[in-house]
């Protein structure tokens, strides 16, 4: 349990992101000033470089807190007794997507993505990979899942397979953020369709 003072600081924080993130939504990364986010968020701008150094530190503390609540409900699912493949994944993906808006634009995504490629020495570059890896492992970890219960083939490499769903799914992400008419539904029903030969592959279960 937080201590009091612990939690203070913690409060602090958590506005701090809120009016990040609002302020980016509302006028853009790149025109949000860090005196309006402090201001927005009730703190001095001093008090707001105790927290982060610039902006893209607190972009990337805002896809930090997206990817931990995403990897959190994706434990849960991997906790679930599924019995088909496909299902497995699909819901599994589909939390990712679902809630890949929720503290980020389609914007933010490019710039976080854009930080991360230009500038790959730097400690947002390999925190990035770094949340990247932790996804990518999840989504093998639901193949061993499968596997352990019988719902994919003993012959299967789960971690071969995991390493590719995951790639995909990266992959159509990028796609997602670079087309703003696309939604999520479709972003989700495309993968679903692209995996479903996959699922078909490693199912140990009888279409």
């Amino acid at each position: 349990m937080l201590g009091l003072r612990a939690q203070k600081k913690a409060d602090k924080n958590r506005r701090i992101l809120e009016a990040a993130t609002t302020l980016f939504h509302k006028v853009g990364y790149d025109a949000a000033r860090i005196e309006d986010i402090a201001e927005m968020a009730g703190v001095s701008v001093g008090t707001f470089y105790n927290y982060y150094k610039n902006k893209g530190d607190m972009l990337m503390a805002t896809v930090s807190m997206e990817v931990e609540e995403v990897l959190e409900a994706g434990n849960g699912i991997i906790a679930q007794n599924h019995d088909d493949v496909g299902a497995a994944l699909a819901e599994l993906i589909g939390t990712y997507y679902a809630h890949s808006l929720t503290y980020l634009s389609k914007e933010m995504w490019r710039t976080a993505m854009s930080l991360s490629i230009g500038q790959p020495e730097t400690p947002f570059s390999k925190r990035y990979t770094a949340l990247d890896y932790r996804l990518s492992e999840q989504v093998r970890d639901l193949f061993a899942a499968l596997q352990a219960r019988g719902i994919i083939r003993q012959d299967v490499d789960c971690d071969a397979m995991g390493e590719l769903i995951f790639n995909n799914v990266n992959m159509m992400f990028i796609e997602f953020v670079k087309n703003e008419d696309m939604d999520v539904d479709g972003l989700q029903a495309e993968v679903a369709r692209q995996n479903a030969p996959v699922a078909l592959l490693v199912s140990n279960v009888a279409p």
